[in-house]
């Protein structure tokens, strides 16, 4: 043992991370570097997770520095997390494994979220081109959405129209048949087959002349129908385009978006979906790996010395207040 043994700054640093008592820990020469070791996985976890917090936020805000803020701030709480449960680890006592259950759940809910970070940086490309499919499938049915909400009324109007034009049809048709007829009668090709203005012509001339008549009036009457029924049509179509419009500009490539295209890619690409549970398996042992260090390290005199100080404390305390 060493009593007088100096730690450097790096040292001391590690140790903190590892929730050793910097007093007790320089004693105790083995200890030394199994502290550190724990010291550095909480470094390397607390690291991790800062970056990966701030690539997620990155995909959130516009503001690069804000995006890092806020990875710093979740890598800290991250950090505070590790060190509380590492601090609660004590193997020698018969619920020192709690820390460690609860910290393998919450290890689970981070890995599986930050996994999902990770694999939008390393797919990036992959993620975008399948995020423009989906966001063009979203357009189709959108529109036809659209077009569904206004179908009875759109339908209403074309039915209108249809029945308008097929009067107005019905009228020319009778128009140009009695127009046909008298001319025909006149120049001796159909009818009485005599040339000339006679009876029979001067009766389908009065019948052209009245056909026309009835015609020009069923126009006057149908055209303002059919133009109405145009002008709506055509305000139902300007309205669904301008809703079609007001949504093709919220679709977009955010942090929601791409993972709905990133769940997409894993339904359809078992490569994809091989590599993203391989991840989740790798973060989970990053983001469990302080933890575990500490448990599994065998108990050295750190620990022994650490209990006994504890325990003189208390006896003091006592005695003090008896």
């Amino acid at each position: 043992m060493q009593e007088n043994y100096l730690p450097n700054r790096r040292e001391q640093f590690l140790w903190w991370l590892s929730t050793a008592e910097t007093a007790l820990v320089k004693d105790a020469v083995v200890d030394r570097n199994r502290h550190s070791i724990v010291g550095m996985l909480v470094l390397g976890t607390w690291s991790f997770a800062t970056l990966a917090w701030a690539y997620f936020f990155s995909t959130v805000v516009s503001a690069w520095w804000m995006a890092l803020v806020l990875g710093i701030f979740m890598g800290g709480l991250i950090l505070f997390i590790d060190r509380a449960l590492i601090k609660g680890v004590q193997k020698s006592k018969s619920n020192g494994w709690k820390p460690l259950v609860f910290r393998l759940f919450l290890a689970l809910a981070i890995g599986l979220f930050m996994a999902q970070p990770a694999l939008l940086f390393l797919f990036e490309k992959e993620v975008k081109v399948q995020a423009s499919i989906d966001n063009e499938k979203r357009k189709k049915i959108k529109n036809t959405e659209l077009v569904k909400t206004h179908q009875n009324e759109k339908e209403q109007l074309l039915n209108q129209k249809k029945i308008a034009t097929a009067t107005l049809n019905q009228y020319y048709v009778e128009m140009v048949n009695t127009r046909n007829q008298f001319i025909a009668e006149t120049d001796g090709t159909g009818g009485s087959k005599k040339i000339g203005l006679k009876d029979i012509a001067l009766a389908k001339k009065a019948a052209a002349d009245k056909a026309a008549i009835d015609y020009q009036t069923i126009l006057e009457k149908q055209t303002p129908t059919i133009q109405y029924a145009d002008s709506a049509i055509q305000l139902i179509n300007n309205d669904i385009a301008k809703e079609q419009a007001s949504f093709n500009q919220l679709l977009n490539n955010g942090f929601i978006t791409q993972i709905e295209a990133l769940d997409h890619l894993i339904q359809q690409n078992k490569a994809v979906a091989f590599r993203y549970y391989l991840l989740v398996v790798l973060l989970l042992l990053i983001e469990i790996m302080p933890l575990l260090a500490k448990y599994l390290l065998p108990s050295g005199t750190y620990e022994i010395n650490a209990e006994l100080v504890e325990a003189e404390e208390i006896k003091l305390i006592k005695k003090t207040y008896s």
